[in-house]
């Protein structure tokens, strides 16, 4: 398989695994707190890449670390927590619509603090899929008068970070593989993920027999394993073999994931949300064109 023929793999597998992210972490915010959530998701991806991946930290060298400490606290500890509390609020497909606006901020940090490149056709498609999201956004409000949209703050901030992140690793961890660079990240989250833990009364409440919390533990390691430790390897992969435009344009495609999960759990969808959807494939074909 050629390296074009991986990058839509990729994109394609990252679309339908962080597209359902956003309802296990709603299933399991009814056994957790936000921070709870944040923290305890960090602690199992890191157990788990430490347990199936620790030899690849040894590709790590001493020029690296700096950067790993700056993608781990901007793609990973900071958004975990802001997308926790935000989904306590807004509709899970709602969030999901919400981090779309990450291949816009990744093209304007990119030009601005990084030196990329850009061409008019990538930055028409960005706008082009802004405005679908955009039509998600109103047209959710709409259909939820009731919600916080204050919340959506919290998302931008995340949609940021994860911007700084997908640069950061194109231009500083280009030279170091895509597994190294999220094992590095947990491992260095794992304690600071501990002692937040341990700041809230998640050891004393905690009852083996309490069906709540034990289901929304397995949404937990189900999206710590798979959303998180195996999803970040493949979207470094990623940004390895396309750029931080193409990468982070997957964002553009989970919405519409989301909200078929988010439908599914009785969360509202019109028509005009669907032709919103359309908007935004379309932005992502001109955001991936050469030219």
């Amino acid at each position: 398989m050629n390296n074009q023929q991986k990058k839509w793999l990729y994109f394609a597998l990252l679309s339908l695994v962080w597209g359902s992210s956003f309802i296990l972490m709603k299933k399991a915010l009814l056994g957790v707190t936000p921070i709870q959530l944040g923290a305890l998701r960090m602690i199992f991806t890191a157990f788990f890449l430490l347990l199936v991946a620790s030899p690849s930290l040894k590709k790590i060298k001493k020029k690296h670390y700096k950067y790993i400490v700056y993608t781990s606290l901007a793609g990973t500890f900071i958004p975990g927590f802001l997308f926790a509390f935000a989904i306590t609020t807004i509709d899970s497909s709602i969030v999901a619509i919400l981090n779309s606006l990450t291949p816009f901020n990744t093209l304007i940090l990119g030009a601005m603090v990084f030196g990329f490149a850009f061409n008019r056709t990538q930055l028409f498609g960005i706008l082009i899929g802004l405005v679908g999201t955009l039509i998600l956004i109103l047209k959710g409000a709409s259909l939820n008068p009731n919600q916080n949209y204050w919340y959506a703050l919290l998302i931008i901030i995340a949609s940021v970070g994860y911007a700084f992140n997908a640069n950061m690793i194109k231009k500083h961890l280009n030279d170091l593989n895509a597994l190294s660079i999220v094992t590095g990240n947990f491992l260095i989250l794992l304690v600071p993920a501990i002692i937040v833990l341990s700041f809230t009364d998640f050891f004393i409440t905690f009852d083996l027999k309490d069906e709540i919390l034990m289901q929304s533990l397995g949404y937990l390691v189900i999206l710590s394993v798979v959303g998180t430790g195996i999803a970040k390897t493949i979207y470094n992969k990623l940004v390895h073999i396309s750029d931080p435009i193409f990468a982070s344009s997957v964002t553009y495609l989970i919405p519409l994931v989301a909200i078929f999960w988010g439908v599914l759990d009785n969360e509202r969808l019109s028509l005009l949300q669907i032709f919103a959807g359309m908007i935004i494939l379309l932005g992502v074909y001109l955001v991936n064109k050469k030219k």
